[in-house]
């Protein structure tokens, strides 16, 4: 990126959002942005009770540790996906960032741009006076001590992002009891409601979508981040729909 050029990240506002709705609007935003109909932008959500595989299939199959019909029983879904990564959990209370980027003109490779994730992950712990750390070699997210506060599990195809991150804000951390968390074993799970100090009053959930925002355009080299209302973004989903139809 030349001296001085702005660089903007355009975030998309959208609530809770079924994971399956959310792929498909990913599907048709990658596409958008490898014709260069749109720019780099990243979705910002939160899922209902959703267990989601990545592309290992049969790792991510055998640390399910219930069956399917007893995941469903306890009102989540479950998806089996072409990311990378495990098994993990996703649900109300927890930040779902999808970046859809394309990574060339930012001077990031694959390890740089995960590095990027769990680096807007740690920040925005830190600002609440909570210290997180990556993963140990192996170990995939973002930690407090043994106890994983953040998931990656992103897809990168020639150059363009989708997929992303999970930041544990205060979700039911029971559901996470059924699977092994991304498929690490003798660890526990954790969110930033339990880390924080006795005493200490956490924002809305919309606040920390936004600081994780910000903290994420950041890193990776955006100068500005440019926030669109449900407005907005209802109107270039239908948008984007209607190309991909």
């Amino acid at each position: 990126m030349s001296g001085g050029a702005r660089r903007v990240l355009e975030a998309w506002s959208l609530g809770v959002v079924k994971y399956g709705e959310a792929l498909q609007l990913q599907e048709r935003l990658v596409a958008d942005r490898k014709a260069g109909r749109v720019g780099d932008l990243v979705l910002s959500l939160q899922h209902p009770p959703t267990y989601t595989l990545g592309k290992r299939r049969e790792k991510a199959e055998r640390n399910l540790l219930a069956p399917e019909a007893e995941l469903r029983a306890l009102g989540a879904e479950i998806h089996r996906t072409e990311r990378g990564g495990d098994v993990t959990f996703h649900g109300p209370r927890q930040a779902v960032l999808y970046p859809i980027l394309s990574l060339r003109p930012l001077g990031l490779g694959a390890r740089r741009y995960v590095e990027g994730l769990e680096s807007a992950m740690i920040q925005v712990a830190a600002l609440h006076g909570v210290t997180a750390r990556p993963g140990d070699p192996g170990e995939t997210g973002v930690w407090v001590g043994d106890r994983k506060i953040g998931a990656i599990g992103v897809r990168i195809s020639s150059g363009f992002t989708w997929h992303g991150l999970a930041f544990n804000i205060d979700p039911d951390l029971g559901y996470f009891e059924h699977i092994v968390p991304c498929g690490i074993t003798g660890k526990g799970v954790t969110s930033l409601r339990r880390e924080v100090r006795d005493g200490v009053e956490l924002p809305g959930d919309e606040v920390i979508h936004d600081q994780l925002v910000r903290c994420l355009g950041r890193t990776l080299g955006f100068t500005d981040v440019e926030f669109r209302d449900d407005s907005e973004c209802g109107d270039m989903i239908a948008a984007a729909a209607a190309r991909q139809s």
